[in-house]
């Protein structure tokens, strides 16, 4: 078996959207109530995706918004991006917007590896961003979209699985995505 491949990834977004709950229900299968804003946390965690191990090296972020400036680091050595806004928060899906960009501009390439996730989904009743504009705002980003809810641990691991495969793709280790628009 081959030796397990290191990756770093960054999780970003506004505050309070649950970063570090992904993060932490990811790598400790557990979700924390309480709050307490991150400065910044580095968490390893391997996971088997394809026959391959992966060892994750994941920054977990403070909390963006958009007059924030980005350090340089959310720009070297990482692999992969997931970026996260509450779907109880229409403030945090404006930002994350704000964030791809800065992105874009710090990165300098056109596309990168990103994971655009939708937390909180277990608020359902305070929802204030639907499915649909989720789902169209990754599409013009080329990115992956989930919805999902570290406190119930819908789809978290699905998170990371998604973000090795769209940078192993990118890297040409995978063949392209076929993928049917209908409209």
């Amino acid at each position: 078996m081959p030796p397990p491949r290191e990756r770093k990834l960054a999780i970003m977004g506004y505050r309070s959207v649950g970063k570090s709950s992904i993060t932490i229900q990811f790598v400790d299968n557990q979700f924390v109530e309480s709050y307490d804003p991150t400065i910044e946390n580095t968490f390893t965690r391997q996971i088997k995706v394809l026959n391959q191990e992966y060892k994750l090296n994941i920054v977990d972020t403070a909390g963006q918004d958009e007059y924030s400036l980005f350090p340089v680091s959310y720009s070297l050595d990482i692999h992969g991006y997931i970026l996260v806004y509450s779907v109880t928060s229409a403030k945090s899906f404006e930002v994350v917007k704000v964030i791809y960009d800065k992105l874009l501009d710090m990165v300098g390439r056109i596309k990168i590896p990103i994971v655009l996730v939708g937390n909180k989904t277990d608020l359902h009743m305070h929802r204030k961003v639907t499915t649909d504009e989720g789902q169209k705002l990754a599409q013009t980003w080329n990115a992956i979209f989930l919805e999902t809810s570290a406190k119930d641990n819908l789809d978290v691991q699905e998170i990371f699985k998604k973000v090795i495969l769209e940078m192993e793709r990118q890297d040409g280790n995978l063949p392209e995505e076929k993928k049917c628009i209908i409209s």
